[in-house]
This record gives C-alpha cells, structure tokens and sequence, in this order.
C-alpha cells in the first residue's frame, strides 16, 4: 500500500459512489484502462473499493465531521482501513500526507456507539423497516452483517464430463489455492468450495468444461427443479445459462432444453459456456417479453419451466453489495409487476403433471412468498408442492419448509428463495 495506490482507489470509488452502472463492470475497465497495475495493487483496490461500498453508510458516518465532502473517496478509504480493517495511525503514517494524517485522526476518535440500528446494518431505512418487520431485529441484523463478508467461490462440477469424486481429488492433489481448504459443499451433491476467490477460468478444469462457477444455492435451485431423464424443460429467464447448463447436466443430455431470455448479449455468453459443457440438447432462443410468439407455440408442452425472475437482488449482497445502494422502493414495485407476469406465462407452457419452479435471488417477502400466494389464488389449476420433500428425493439434506429459504449466515450461501407449484386438471364446478 502507497499513497498512489489509496489515489487511484479513490478515483475508481469516486465513479462508482453515482451509482449509475453495477460496480463490477466498472471495475473490471477500470483495470482494462490500467495495465500496468500488478496483482497486489489490483487486490488492495478492488478490495478496499468493495468493502467501502458494503459498509458505506457506516463509513460515511465516521467522515462527517471530517472537512470538506463528507463522502469524499480518500475519507471513505481512510475509515475503512482504519474501523473496519483496524489498521492503527502508525501502519499509515508513511502512506498519508499531513492533511490526510488530520483527517484519520478524527476518523479513529469518532464515537460509534449510539448509531442508528439501520447504520449499523449498512442499508437504507426503507430496506431495514422490510427486513425489520420480516425476520425481527436481531435475525435482520445478522443478515445485514453477514453480507459485509466476501462470498466463497463456489464450483459445480459438470457431470457430462467427470464426477464429483473425480474432481475434488484432482483439485486437492493440485492443491489449486495454495491452502487445500477446498472442500465438499455441504449441500450440494456436485459443488465444491473454495474459501479464496481465485481467477479459475485459465484452470484447465475449467477450459476443458469440467467445473462452472455457481453459488451452491443455485446449484440446489436445478435440484429443486427436478428434471427427468428425456423430459422437456425449460429457463425462461436464462440469463447467461449457469442454471441452464445445471439442469442440461441433471437431464444427462437427454430431451430437450430450452433456454429463453430478452437480451442477446446474455445468450451469446451462455453459446460459450455451451461449447465447453459437451451438451447437445439445449435450444436457445431470444425473445421480446413473455407475451411472445415464439413462447405461444410451446404451450403446454413443458414438464418443468424454471421461473428465475428478474428481482432486486438483494440476497447476494455479499458479491454485489452496490445493489442495497442502487436499489429503491419503486424498483422493487416495478419488480412485483413483472415476477407476476412472467409467472402466469411459465403456468401456461406447463403441461398437466408438469412444474413451474419459482426463483429469487432476494431476501424481500413481496419478491417471495408474496408472489407465491398471489398466484395460487389466480391459478387453481396449480398446487403448491413443498420444497423440503423435492429436496428429500434428491436426497440432499435441507429442510427450510414448503418454501426454499436460503440465508448466508445459515447456509453459507446467497440469500435463494424458491416455490415449487405443480399444474393438475382443474376440477370442474358442480
């Protein structure tokens, strides 16, 4: 650490703190734009930018009375080293000019004790009075504060080309992150954990398609989905296809796949994760909304439809903690609107027999089981099947009720939730 380096971290937290673009995109050119940055320097950035962002409001406290902009970079920089690192005076002496030396004086001398619950939490009042009244202070607070750590990288192993057995050896022999602390997940009968997140995709697992990148809760998400041998299944909201590539892997490349999504651009990443997967029974398609054409044609054709609905979030905090800053109320609303719409279109593609499996990646009842409830009162034809019995037959060991609800700080995963509904003949009115 040099006075350079704290410089250019502060220019970068500086875009970023607009909020106008996700913080990993701007991160990854920024490092583009600047080459000449080793893989030290590159860390410290990337790691002091993300950890003033996960704990901003708390940090921008500790700089209010410090002079000029309170929400100046260097001063958010200097707190998060100095009350959250627990860097003490002497360690920066060297790196900090006299202005900056006054600066982190009044930074450690600042009193922490009476601060609002909301700012001890990190989020905004309106998500804290959401997670207040849902889990109760104490249970919302340790959420909140389990989103201050950075996630594990999670691996699934792709079973088309090796096992699970197979390629944790492999990795241990390797001793791949200098530690050999990888481990089995405990979850997830295909994932592998590794506590340090390291560059993987150079691996030549990797490159050869033997292991993706995928938090074990989206890994028990394709579980929960269920697919069988030579069914038809499809993503409606594929995104760049991890959980599309999960389920093709489950089907043992047998039936057909479909993967739906609006933007192009996400579907060409999946065609590349495709090649290296060795699947041939994926169909991807792009498509304008959920109202089209091309979805109205497959009308009761599918076994199991994933629903991965667009939503807030704010259950991955952990990887992307600028989204509790750039979300807001209305965001949510808007949200609401399309989780439903896309949900009634799932229900329609469904055969009878078949299931809609309904997918979040946020921690807020109104993305949740708001949703869930909404639609079985608008769809008789549909019954919800509960998650805790489909896992059981997958034989993986988790049980948090009817519904999936995964929390970081209980199951060292993303904040998942899920609905499992299944469609049955309707019964007619006698």
């Amino acid at each position: 650490m040099n006075e350079n380096l704290i410089r250019q971290a502060a220019i970068l937290l500086t875009d970023i703190l607009d909020f106008e673009r996700p913080a990993d995109a701007m991160l990854s050119t920024f490092f583009r734009n600047n080459r000449d940055l080793g893989n030290k320097d590159r860390a410290f950035i990337a790691e002091s930018v993300y950890g003033v962002i996960r704990r901003l409001r708390f940090l921008s406290t500790l700089t209010a009375n410090a002079e000029n902009d309170p929400d100046d970079a260097r001063k958010l920089i200097l707190a998060w080293l100095l009350r959250v690192q627990g860097r003490s005076l002497r360690e920066l002496d060297d790196v900090l000019n006299e202005q900056q030396k006054e600066w982190a004086i009044a930074i450690k001398a600042k009193p922490t004790e009476d601060l609002p619950v909301a700012v001890k939490a990190d989020v905004r009042d309106w998500l804290w009075e959401k997670l207040l009244e849902q889990y109760g202070e104490e249970q919302a607070l340790t959420i909140c504060r389990s989103m201050f750590e950075q996630a594990t990288l999670d691996l699934r192993v792709n079973t088309i080309k090796g096992s699970h057995e197979e390629v944790l050896a492999k990795m241990i022999a390797e001793n791949i992150n200098n530690e050999n602390l990888m481990t089995a997940m405990p979850y997830s009968p295909i994932g592998i954990r590794m506590p340090n997140r390291l560059g993987i995709s150079k691996h030549v697992l990797f490159t050869e398609g033997k292991i993706e990148v995928q938090d074990e809760g989206s890994q028990i998400l394709s579980y929960l989905v269920a697919p069988k041998r030579g069914q038809m299944v499809a993503d409606l909201c594929a995104g760049a296809g991890g959980k599309t590539l999960a389920l093709g892997a489950l089907m043992r490349n047998t039936g057909r796949l479909y993967a739906f999504d609006v933007s192009e651009k996400r579907l060409n990443n999946l065609g590349k994760r495709l090649k290296r997967s060795g699947l041939s029974n994926l169909n991807a398609q792009v498509i304008n909304n959920e109202n089209d054409l091309k979805l109205k044609r497959l009308n009761g054709k599918f076994d199991r439809v994933l629903v991965d609905a667009p939503c807030s979030g704010l259950g991955t905090l952990r990887r992307n903690p600028d989204l509790k800053w750039r979300q807001t109320q209305e965001d949510v609303a808007e949200l609401n609107v399309k989780q439903a719409n896309i949900l009634a279109r799932a229900a329609k593609l469904t055969k009878v027999g078949g299931r809609v499996v309904y997918a979040t990646c946020s921690l807020l009842r109104e993305e949740n089981e708001a949703i869930a409830e909404a639609f079985l009162s608008t769809h008789p034809d549909f019954s919800l099947i509960p998650a805790n019995e489909v896992l059981a037959q997958q034989s993986i060991q988790l049980d948090t009720g009817v519904y999936l609800n995964l929390l970081p700080h209980l199951h060292g995963t993303d904040g998942f939730f899920a609905a499992v509904f299944e469609k049955h003949t309707p019964q007619k009115a006698e």
